[in-house]
């Protein structure tokens, strides 16, 4: 009897689990000891992933622990693809229910971060409109505009010091994090994804634009603390606006 391909995959991911019915050696005995070799292989990798995919969160619980809970996850969450860039997707929910992690409330925001700075990295290139094209539209025309935003933009609002924290564990100089709200924006003028302090109102109008709302519909869902300058100058000077329309 040949071996199916999901238990297979159950079998592969269990540390603890039978090898499944099919898997023998050539004397036709169970391949035990090679399975479970190509077992560890496969957790090994995984987590090997993980580790790259979020070092701050890695660093704040340390790299004992994050081994364990990456075992952890692993399990619950296998490989949709084989694209490993993209594996991990489901971290910051599953850090929002892992219980050893629940005094830690902003881990999974971090973990979102550094998701988005890997998804703006891999994201397709993009060509940015000139920064003056804006203005030289008409002042009554521009309220009715969209502005088509670069595939890499990405936004982070949370209820901690996101930016702060994420600095203090990735600069040598960076201050101590203050315990407040905070929002990013992670755009990528380059090759390299840069993460800005923006905050939660700005956060919302990049949201909206990237939604296809206009500046004028933007602008009417917004709060006073929105800059709509200063959120448009930012964009303009990441690279991030590619197409008036």
């Amino acid at each position: 009897m040949s071996v199916t391909h999901a238990a297979f995959k159950v079998a592969m991911l269990d540390p603890a689990g039978q090898v499944p019915t099919g898997i023998v050696n050539p004397d036709g005995k169970t391949a035990s000891k090679r399975f479970d070799v190509y077992r560890n292989n496969v957790a090994v990798g995984l987590s090997d992933a993980l580790e790259a995919a979020f070092p701050v969160v890695r660093k704040l619980v340390g790299d004992e622990f994050f081994r364990a809970m990456a075992g952890v996850y692993l399990r619950k969450h296998p490989p949709k693809t084989p694209l490993m860039m993209f594996y991990g997707d489901a971290m910051p929910r599953f850090l929002s229910r892992f219980t050893p992690t629940q005094s830690i409330g902003y881990l999974p925001d971090i973990a979102r971060v550094e998701l988005a700075m890997r998804h703006a990295y891999h994201a397709a290139d993009a060509t940015p409109i000139a920064a003056e094209a804006l203005s030289a539209l008409a002042p009554d025309a521009l309220m009715g505009v969209r502005l088509r935003i670069a595939p890499a933009t990405q936004t982070v609002t949370s209820d901690y010091p996101v930016h702060a924290i994420y600095r203090a564990n990735t600069q040598a100089d960076a201050p101590k994090p203050m315990m407040k709200p905070e929002a990013v924006l992670i755009a990528r003028a380059g090759f390299d994804p840069t993460l800005q302090l923006i905050n939660a109102a700005a956060a919302a109008c990049i949201d909206a634009l990237k939604a296809g709302q206009t500046l004028g519909q933007t602008i009417a869902a917004a709060d006073d603390t929105l800059d709509l300058g200063a959120v448009l100058g930012l964009l303009l000077a990441q690279g991030a606006v590619t197409e008036i329309y």
